[in-house]
């Protein structure tokens, strides 16, 4: 159980700044109710258990099955059968992501089923690309090219009202359990080849899964009639009694169970399927993978239960209070430090930061990557409170911000553009879509803001600035490898040189 209490203490740390910050807003400048702030904790820590509960049960389930179906599917050599599957397990594990929930049930225009759907065969279709880039080597720096060229040339001519739920719909779908089983399907279907390329060709897979839910809602927008839904974050509600604020959680319980199981159930009969035709693992290993789902399931009752009654409508109740006072613009350096803290306690950005301190050979430290991570998502984020208070629209920043990670990739080693491209779905944790998108929401409606086009986009923002982050850093790589080899020809010049004189003196 070291692994669980691991998990556990990782979630701790993520909820934690969210936590604090809201503790020394609500005891200074942002009077709530004493039954808002106990609702708020509650749910802080269910999520915090839930979370947990989740993590280590998708670790122990959806990694090892990605990367045992990614290796025997491409072992088979039989197009006609991956491409398929790799469609089917896209979908299947899109459907399932806790993240997407979360912000499916806040859009108010589109029914939660619709756009989760939607999302999911964006997934599915993209990771069947992403496979055929693996096994025939395409370089990803030209997939990106083309499938950004497309994707923005529809954005310029797409119903604004879905262009900023079709970027944050990209970065939540990357989540905690879509992402780990993409990547292990990924190491899987690179592991059977032998050349020196495939190690770096098992990265990038995420990054072209965030492009096909982006496509996959600018093109709903087309034909879809817009309609009005309720949200989960909405107002945090009001309590007499202790009595009544349990009997909320408690009757919500049995309703996420249901839709939980309704998203996971088609995960476990895809496996249980697989177990049967192509996998044959042993006894042990299924056991042990059950027991993950086991888990799985219960973080995401939990969790769920904890973001939608009490955690997030605390965060839109924040909002709407602050743009509302005379401290409106406290907004953006709020934004800035909520966004600071949350991505140093995300435990993906730690494994994140140590892949590129090995594959630069320490150039890269992971102290500098951690330290320029932070202070660009503090960057994405208070920027995206600039834009709900001033209604900036979200091509203006996208559009260059792609444009300079694009062309990035031309400069630096293949490997950091795969990672950084990577690296959006990391940072874009569920402290965004949970907490930081409910806060925009609460006060793009105080300030008679365009819910659409102004709040929505603060997670298409935190997945936008670590592609320019990590290629910069990559960029510092090229700079000190070429000056290490230039001091290197140096030295050994000047050795050829004293040879000579040696020879000389004799």
């Amino acid at each position: 159980m070291a692994g669980l209490r691991g998990k556990m203490r990782e979630s701790f740390f993520s909820v934690l700044p969210i936590i604090g910050i809201v503790a020394v807003l609500c005891f200074s400048v942002v009077p709530i109710t004493n039954d808002q702030m106990l609702s708020f904790l509650i749910g802080a820590q269910l999520l915090v258990l839930g979370l947990g509960m989740f993590e280590f049960g998708a670790e122990s389930s959806m990694t090892k099955i990605g990367t045992q179906i990614g290796s025997k599917l491409t072992k088979s050599k039989k197009l006609i059968l991956i491409l398929p599957i790799s469609f089917a397990l896209g979908m299947i594990i899109t459907i399932a992501e806790p993240d997407l929930s979360v912000l499916s049930q806040n859009v108010p225009h589109i029914e939660t089923r619709v756009l989760i759907v939607t999302v999911a065969v964006g997934v599915g279709f993209f990771l069947v690309a992403a496979m055929l880039r693996i096994l025939f080597a395409i370089p990803l720096k030209w997939m990106l090219l083309v499938s950004y060229a497309v994707l923005f040339g529809l954005a310029f001519i797409s119903d604004p009202d879905y262009l900023s739920v079709a970027f944050d719909a990209g970065g939540v779908t990357t989540g905690p359990m879509t992402a780990p089983f993409i990547m292990a399907m990924g190491i899987g279907v690179a592991s059977i080849r032998s050349d020196q390329n495939a190690e770096a060709d098992s990265f990038g897979l995420v990054a072209l899964c965030s492009v096909g839910p982006i496509l996959a809602v600018l093109l709903l927008g087309f034909f879809y009639p817009g309609e009005s839904f309720e949200i989960a974050a909405g107002i945090a509600r009001a309590y007499a009694t202790t009595v009544e604020l349990s009997r909320d959680y408690v009757t919500a319980i049995p309703h996420y169970m249901g839709e939980v199981a309704m998203s996971l159930l088609p995960v476990m009969a895809a496996f249980l399927i697989f177990q049967l035709t192509l996998l044959k693992l042993n006894r042990v290993s299924v056991a042990r993978i059950m027991i993950g789902f086991a888990f799985t399931y219960a973080g995401l009752v939990i969790f769920m239960t904890g973001v939608n009654v009490g955690f997030s409508s605390l965060g839109m109740t924040l909002g709407q209070t602050i743009a509302g006072s005379a401290y409106s613009m406290m907004l953006i350096p709020l934004g800035g430090v909520i966004g600071w803290f949350i991505v140093a306690a995300e435990p993906a950005v730690q494994v994140l930061t140590k892949q590129v301190e090995e594959i630069s050979a320490g150039a890269v430290s992971s102290k500098a990557m951690k330290l320029a991570l932070s202070a660009a998502i503090a960057l994405a984020t208070g920027i995206s409170m600039l834009r709900v208070l001033t209604g900036l629209p979200i091509l203006y920043l996208l559009v260059p911000g792609y444009f300079i990670s694009l062309a990035l990739s031309f400069v630096v080693p293949p490997i950091f553009t795969a990672i950084a491209f990577d690296a959006g779905g990391v940072a874009s944790g569920p402290m965004t879509a949970t907490f930081l998108l409910p806060l925009a929401m609460g006060a793009c409606a105080t300030v008679g803001g365009n819910l659409l086009t102004d709040a929505f986009g603060v997670v298409a923002m935190v997945a936008m600035f670590p592609l320019i982050t990590v290629q910069l850093m990559g960029v510092v790589y090229v700079i000190r490898h070429q000056a290490q080899e230039k001091q290197r020809q140096k030295l050994a010049a000047l050795g050829d040189q004293q040879q000579v004189i040696e020879l000389w003196d004799i």
